[in-house]
């Protein structure tokens, strides 16, 4: 845990030097002028003229169905970036654990799932530059004997694969205490059937899960905070200063904040 709270450290200074900094990791670069098209501006794209977006859409806030139609911040996010780069933007839903794949084989531009940067991520894909932070938080039952992140020695965690709650929950209470699940709702299901004594997410889909079923609560201490990023394929530079470019603008405008309060409400 030492180490985690290290990188929290590190991530919060580092995001506030990003905030004061007008989030220019790309420096001044300029994305394309709205109303051209990717194949005008020369980004190159899996396919002409669209952003494909890769995302798994169980993630209320930031990415989930409404009716037939995924929505949530990273949708949002992903629209305004098309928006600047004269893209038409496309989602595609699938498991957590195969979105980063998908970037790297072709499959899409680019993935945005409320996804964590990580030292092992980034051996295999590029991330742009931050857009949101997060928090790790731990679900239980109201009456759950678990009433701190140390109470969870021994116990049975929940997590959904391959996401930074199922990397450091393994390190820190060791895989064998640790039930992967395919998506965070699975894992709250098992929860709520007594099956799991606790389950790992992300603060924000935390919230939801715990407002739609009666008896669980959230740990007041968090267990571990990230940042969020969008994933490109280390192939496709152009896309990267892009999209980091869009970013920029898009901060600068206030329309990442913006998009940020329309789905998360302070406390």
């Amino acid at each position: 845990m030492k180490l985690k709270k290290m990188m929290t450290l590190a991530l919060t200074v580092a995001l506030g030097t990003c905030v004061l900094a007008g989030c220019g990791g790309s420096g001044d670069t300029k994305a394309p002028a709205e109303g051209s098209t990717g194949a005008e501006s020369g980004i190159p794209t899996v396919t002409e003229g669209k952003l494909i977006m890769a995302t798994n859409a169980y993630f209320p806030p930031y990415e989930y169905y409404e009716g037939n139609e995924i929505v949530g911040i990273d949708a949002e996010i992903a629209q305004a970036i098309g928006d600047k780069l004269g893209l038409e933007v496309e989602i595609a839903d699938m498991e957590f654990d195969s979105i980063i794949t998908a970037v790297q084989t072709g499959k899409a531009d680019i993935g945005l799932a409320g996804m964590t940067v990580t030292p092992e991520r980034e051996k295999n894909i590029n991330f742009s530059d931050t857009y949101a932070t997060g928090i790790q938080s731990v679900i239980v039952k109201e009456d759950s004997d678990i009433k701190s992140i140390d109470d969870l020695q021994g116990k049975k965690i929940g997590v959904q694969l391959s996401t930074t709650g199922d990397i450091f929950a393994s390190d820190d209470f060791g895989a064998e205490n640790v039930e992967q699940f395919n998506k965070g709702n699975d894992a709250v299901m098992a929860l709520t059937q007594g099956k799991i004594d606790a389950v790992i997410i992300d603060n924000q889909p935390a919230l939801s899960y715990v407002a739609g079923n009666k008896g669980l609560q959230i740990l007041d201490t968090s267990y571990v905070e990230e940042e969020y990023a969008a994933c490109i394929s280390k192939e496709n530079p152009e896309l990267l200063e892009a999209v980091n470019g869009a970013l920029a603008e898009l901060e600068r405008d206030g329309i990442i904040q913006s998009i940020l309060d329309k789905y998360i409400v302070a406390d």
